[in-house]
Order: C-alpha cells, then sequence, then structure tokens
C-alpha cells in the first residue's frame, strides 16, 4: 500500500521512537512530584518547553502541552476568553476550520455567544477586507487557522493579527498543518494562541502543544488544576512530549530540504494526470505537499476505494470528517456546490514518498476517471 495520507497523520519517525522508548524506560517519574526521579522527568519535559519556545521564537513561560490538535484548539480557545478584557460575545473564524474548532464554537452558540463563519476568497484564502467588515464593537476573539488541511493555502494570519490588536480582539491560530512545514516564529507573534500537534511532523499521537502569550492573565478552565501551569489536568506525559521535540527538531532543520522534495512530486504528479487534465480542478497550494483536487463528474468517495483496490491511501478531505460522508468543508467554503462539493479528494505527500511513488498513483487515476466516465 502506497500511503498519500500525511495530512491525517505520519508515521512515527525513527529517532523520535528512540528517544520516546529511553524517557519512557528512564523518565519514568511523574514530572510533578517533588523526589528526586520526579525532578529528572520535570528536568526533560523543561528542556522539552524550551525546545519549542525556540521553534516559535517566543517565551517558554507560553509554551503549554497538550494530548493533541483538538484539546489544544478547544483549550486555547476557552481559556482566551477568560482573559478578554472587553466586553462583548461576538466570535470571527473560518467556514472551514477544523471540527475541532467549529464544534467548540458551536458549544458556545449553544451558551448565546455570536459565531461569524468567513467564507473562502476565490483563492482558497480567508480575504482581509471580508474579515474587517466582520469586525464589530463586541468581537473579542477570532480563530482562524494558519494552513487549510485540505487545499494547503495559507491565511493572512499576520495582518489579521494586525487588525486584532488594532481593536482589542485576541487572536488565536489553529497551526497544526503549518507546524514542521514552515517558520513560525513571524506567527507566534502575531496571534495570542497557536496550537500545533505532533503526529502531524512524525511525532507520536497523543500529544501537542500551545502557546499562549504569557502578558496575558487566565484562568484554568478547569478550576483547581496544577499541572502544565493550570492549562490542562492530568499527568503531564513526559516521553511523548520528549519525542514530540525530536521530531520537532528534525523537521525544522530540514525546512527546507522537505520544501523542495514536495515542490518535485506535485509537479511530477500532476504531469502524470496530463491526459485527463481538463476533467481535473486542482488547487493553488501554499504547501506543496497537500493536493487538493476534484475530477468533474465522480464523486471523490469513489475514487478514494478505487484507489485503495489499487493499494494507494488517499482522502476525501480532513480525515475528522470524512466518515460522516459530508462535502468537504473547503468546497462549501468556496462556494462549490450540490454534487460537485463531493468531487474532492486529497493527497498529501511525505518524506519517504518518491517520484515513482506519485507517478504510479497518478497512472491509477487515470485509469479510474477512463474507466468510471
Amino acid at each position: 500500500m502506497k500511503y498519500f495520507d500525511y495530512a491525517a497523520s505520519c508515521p512515527l519517525d525513527q529517532e523520535a521512537a528512540e528517544v520516546y522508548i529511553k524517557a519512557a524506560s528512564t523518565y519514568y517519574g511523574n514530572s510533578s512530584s517533588l523526589h528526586d526521579i520526579g525532578d529528572q522527568a520535570n528536568e526533560l519535559l523543561e528542556y522539552s518547553r524550551a525546545q519549542f519556545a525556540r521553534f516559535f521564537g517566543v517565551s517558554k513561560d507560553g509554551v503549554f502541552f497538550t494530548s493533541g490538535g483538538s484539546e489544544g484548539n478547544f483549550l486555547s480557545i476557552q481559556t482566551l476568553l477568560t482573559s478578554k478584557e472587553k466586553k462583548g460575545r461576538h466570535i470571527i473564524t473560518g467556514m472551514a476550520e477544523h471540527s475541532s474548532v467549529l464544534n467548540s464554537l458551536e458549544k458556545l452558540r449553544q451558551a448565546e455567544w455570536d459565531i461569524t463563519m468567513l467564507p473562502l476568497a476565490s483563492d482558497g484564502r480567508i480575504d482581509v477586507d471580508a474579515f474587517l467588515d466582520a469586525v464589530r464593537e463586541d468581537t473579542v476573539l477570532v480563530s482562524i487557522q494558519h494552513a487549510n488541511p485540505e487545499i494547503g493555502t495559507l491565511h493572512p494570519i499576520e495582518e489579521i493579527g494586525q487588525m486584532c490588536r488594532e481593536n482589542g480582539i485576541l487572536f488565536h491560530s489553529d497551526c497544526v498543518q503549518s507546524f514542521g512545514k514552515m517558520d513560525l516564529s513571524t506567527i507566534a507573534h502575531s496571534v495570542d494562541a497557536l496550537t500545533i500537534s505532533s503526529h502531524k511532523f512524525y511525532g507520536p499521537k497523543g500529544v501537542g502543544a500551545v502557546y499562549l502569550n504569557p502578558a496575558l492573565r487566565w484562568d484554568p478552565y478547569v478550576p483547581g488544576t496544577t499541572h502544565e501551569g493550570g492549562f490542562r489536568p492530568g499527568t503531564v506525559n513526559v516521553p511523548g512530549i520528549a519525542a514530540m521535540a525530536a521530531a520537532a527538531e528534525k523537521a525544522v532543520s530540514r525546512l527546507d530540504v522537505f520544501s523542495e522534495h514536495y515542490k518535485v512530486l506535485r509537479k511530477e504528479f500532476i504531469k502524470s494526470l496530463d491526459s485527463i487534465l481538463k476533467k481535473c480542478t486542482i488547487y493553488e497550494a501554499d504547501l506543496p505537499s497537500t493536493i487538493g483536487m476534484r475530477v468533474a463528474g465522480l464523486e471523490g468517495q469513489l475514487i478514494m476505494n478505487e484507489a485503495n483496490l489499487r493499494g494507494f491511501a488517499i482522502s476525501t478531505g480532513s480525515a475528522c470528517q470524512v466518515s460522516m460522508q459530508t462535502p468537504s468543508k473547503t468546497m462549501v467554503a468556496l462556494g462549490v456546490e450540490g454534487k460537485a462539493a463531493k468531487e474532492f479528494i486529497r493527497i498529501t505527500l511525505g518524506r519517504e514518498t518518491e517520484v515513482e511513488d506519485v507517478r504510479q498513483l497518478g497512472e491509477a487515476l487515470v485509469q479510474i476517471v477512463r474507466e468510471n466516465l
């Protein structure tokens, strides 16, 4: 089976796996325990925290570890709301945000918060003017993802962040899809909180991190919480965090190498579709590892199933929504309607992907299209 669903999850990096085993067997104490074994675990935890502070270009006082992107998004939103200084119950987000963000905001809507959801412009990005038009006197929070997980476009986080500062609005960005693929240091200084998830950049599942501006005064979402400075309850996953830091170190140190690799693969893949390109819509991407596309007249579910039978693992969008068999949120946000919205497929590339792999996938898709149209 050839794997083309790296945006959903990556295999664990071998060096990160070795770090996990060593940490779990050597630094096994509870990092909150006051004895020497607990201190050793805490030292490893704080070393890892300092690493992520360096990756983000921020103070380590603002780095908190979580169980992953979904929890990180939820806690970031809830925590920022406890630190707001202006009055109001209006929040702005995007229509194509991750389900963990949209579900968190839906819960707030049920509690009588007012939520504005922005569509995507024709280029697949949040339009800055449309965002500014949505800002109101009672807007207190914005949550806009950095990278779209389905077509790989980057939203104008720095511009939106400047507007939020000028209007006294707190700003969260889901950076799960962009961390490990690009430098986030400028993004971290444009937001009040950002979220990442380990298994998106070859770290272990079940661990992630949040940057929360240390200048903010906030209250724990769960009263009485002491772990992670009150940000989240529960024993800290020190081995997972150490392994995540090792995976992040490799990803960040080789950003340019991996980016060039993906650009070559993307070009070769599109070239392999030459005979059916007139039937395809391939969306432009800022992240070359993400290829979002539609084949006119064929449902994405059919193409995905046929590709699977031929030994290729692709997807029809974000892993948190595919089981619902609903249209891609990105397609809906772009104004693609009806049957066309269900034509979407996503192909994402990884470090292990080779040129011959994408050529073979392209050949398989050409065969699927010819057999079904």
